[in-house]
């Protein structure tokens, strides 16, 4: 196998917020793997993820993943009603499997791809219990083969009846196992975990006392305003107002997800050390976006607040420093460039993302953001700076659901997002230049909504 090249694994949870990582702070959660994953690597404390117009934000932001670009960048359309065209990578943008496997990689994929299949078939020469589409029952996973013609037709479709965590683990050590080419690998493997519904194997289903836990200070009954997407399917998984009872189970259920899942990272892991090819590869840990589990009075990732769009980034392997923490603002797309800087290869012009390399390295200055945006179909729209965060919320045109809400939280001294400066006169030139950055923001991603959040 070559060795000057590095082998690249990319992992990709569903729904793991940053904060969920005991590495990150959090003295409950079980994450060993992931903690070590740390240890000997770099870990981005400041990722943001870009949003999306649907309800179902697995889609666009691993649209984003994949494309390394914003949301209006990556897919073919934008409008709140075509679904399938918003799932679409659009083929004027390169994706992530198919520039390393333009450039010599050996690119298989296991999981789930929630995009369309036209772009799944040009990042990945092979694969195997491939999921298409956004959830299912954990012991039930329509998955496929891999299919050369692209097609993918229903015949193929088998119903796996392995937890899927551990059916993705087991594909994608098999294929550690077997391959011996002299290409490097570019191996993708999509976990559904720890998405609903959390019915973690024993003993991980039992491991967390619910009453046990550390609730966070802003587990609310209710959120204080219709944010525009206060009926959608997360938000009815527990009872409305939230009991706190029912918050902390879901709570434990989703720690017993995300440490079994841990677990089986950790098989992946043990495989590439038996091969002698841990040092060979870099590891990257991520997820596709976070979730609320009772913090604000929500359940799910259709908001813009941080324990939603604030997810982990984690590497280790061959030209990253070990044990490195990096706080600089980055975003979701910037996964991508960052990985092509750091095996050598040329990143295509098509990203919008930064490379981050030279931070992952400790080799220079990386080109952090001053700021970060993100959004969530008509309703909602975020910047903020390391200090300051802006939440603007308008009343939908299509639904007419939602509140037109000014948020404004100082981070420094707010990180849970409890106390709204937006309405105190102190803070008025505040709003005023945090509304300025949002506009700029709008205007270069070609938001399509940007008039509903222009300054009246």
């Amino acid at each position: 196998m070559d060795k000057q090249r590095p082998n690249v694994i990319v992992l990709v949870a569903d729904d793991h917020r940053h904060e969920a990582i005991h590495w990150h702070g959090n003295e409950d959660v079980k994450t060993p793997v992931l903690d070590d994953l740390a240890k000997r690597g770099v870990s981005f404390s400041h990722t943001y993820i870009n949003g999306g117009l649907d309800g179902a934000v697995c889609a666009p932001s691993r649209a984003c993943l994949n494309s390394g670009c914003t949301i209006m960048g990556a897919t073919v359309s934008q409008s709140l009603e075509d679904t399938l065209e918003k799932m679409t990578i659009a083929k004027n943008r390169a994706t992530l499997g198919e520039t390393f496997r333009k450039n010599g990689y050996h690119s298989y994929a296991v999981g789930k791809w929630h995009n369309d299949k036209e772009s799944f078939q040009r990042s990945f020469q092979d694969g195997n219990n491939i999921f298409f589409g956004g959830m299912s029952e954990h012991r039930k996973v329509p998955v496929y083969p891999y299919d050369p013609s692209g097609e993918y037709v229903a015949t193929l479709r088998t119903i796996e009846t392995t937890f899927s965590t551990e059916l993705f683990t087991n594909t994608a050590v098999e294929f550690l196992d077997r391959y011996n080419e002299e290409e490097p690998f570019f191996l993708y493997v999509a976990y559904t975990s720890p998405h609903d519904p959390r019915t973690a194997p024993e003993p991980y289903a039992s491991m967390y006392d619910s009453e046990g836990l550390n609730l966070p200070p802003n587990v609310w009954e209710q959120h204080p305003f219709d944010n525009g997407e206060m009926t959608v399917r997360d938000e009815h998984l527990t009872s409305v107002p939230r009991k706190l009872e029912e918050v902390r189970q879901e709570i434990a259920d989703y720690y017993a997800m995300i440490t079994h899942m841990d677990a089986q990272m950790g098989r992946i892991v043990e495989k590439l050390r038996e091969k002698g090819q841990l040092e060979h590869t870099i590891v990257v840990y991520t997820s596709d976006h976070g979730l609320a589990v009772g913090q604000h009075g929500l359940m799910g990732k259709q908001n813009v607040y941080e324990h939603s769009i604030r997810i982990p980034w984690l590497m280790s392997g061959p030209g990253i420093a070990e044990g490195v923490k990096v706080s600089g603002q980055v975003m979701q797309m910037d996964i991508f460039p960052t990985l092509c800087s750091l095996a050598h290869i040329p990143i295509p012009l098509s990203v919008e993302g930064r490379s981050m390399a030279d931070a992952a390295a400790e080799t220079g200055t990386a080109p952090f953001r001053d700021t970060v945006y993100s959004l969530y179909k008509d309703t909602q729209r975020m910047v903020k700076d390391k200090t300051w965060k802006y939440i603007r919320y308008r009343t939908s045109s299509h639904t007419g659901e939602g509140s037109d809400e000014v948020q404004l939280f100082c981070l420094e001294k707010d990180p849970w997002e409890i106390h709204n400066l937006a309405y105190d006169a102190e803070y008025a030139d505040k709003v005023k230049e945090m509304q300025a950055r949002l506009h700029q923001w709008m205007l270069q991603a070609n938001d399509p909504f940007i008039q509903y959040f222009s300054e009246e």
